[in-house]
């Protein structure tokens, strides 16, 4: 089980039940949260500030090893250029990748619409697209992927989950990209 902390008097608390603690974007730089959930010994998934460039993540995961824990996944979602939009740049893949943590995907997070409106909106008709072009940089460990039986209806971020229908097919694609890159690297 995953799931967010927002202050640092969470972390052991959240400790207790969660198999990863997940630092939120706008949350990720904070020093004393991160070094409170590193020093709970669990493994972290720190989502990528949308503010941040891709090798600032470092000082994230200096932050984490300086209190103990070296079991850090970054999370990229993209990044906010304005006009309530987010732009995933595949070059952060290789580039967090060089920093020596597993890299994982947020498929349908990146295609929220920040900020514009009364709600978060969302484009989630790109997620496959997208979620097939980060496969292929060969630099991604894992998918995120909000997915409801009824998206309509979901209770958060309704605008960005995908319908359970279409995630095995999803997956499947995403998954033979990522072993035909593999494949390609290793060469004949």
């Amino acid at each position: 089980m995953i799931s967010d902390i927002h202050e640092a008097g969470q972390a052991e608390r959240a400790a207790a039940v969660l198999d990863v603690i997940q630092i939120p974007a706008f949350l990720s730089r904070q020093t004393d949260l991160l070094q409170a959930a590193a020093r709970t010994g669990k493994p972290l998934n720190v989502k990528k500030g949308q503010f941040m460039a891709p090798d600032d993540m470092g000082h994230v995961i200096e932050k984490c090893r300086a209190a103990g824990n070296e079991d850090v996944m970054l999370c990229e979602r993209g990044s906010s250029f304005g006009y309530h939009n987010l732009v995933v740049d595949m070059r952060a893949f290789p580039m967090m990748r060089s920093l020596g943590c597993p890299i994982v995907y947020d498929a349908t997070h990146s295609l929220q619409l920040p900020g514009g409106g009364k709600e978060t909106g969302g484009l989630k008709q790109y997620a496959p697209a997208l979620a097939r072009a980060a496969a292929a940089t060969g630099a991604v460990d894992g998918f995120f992927l909000e997915v409801h039986d009824r998206p309509e209806r979901a209770l958060s971020d309704s605008s960005t989950q995908l319908p359970l229908e279409i995630v095995p097919g999803l997956l499947r694609e995403v998954l033979g990209i990522c072993a035909m890159v593999r494949r390609s690297e290793e060469g004949p």
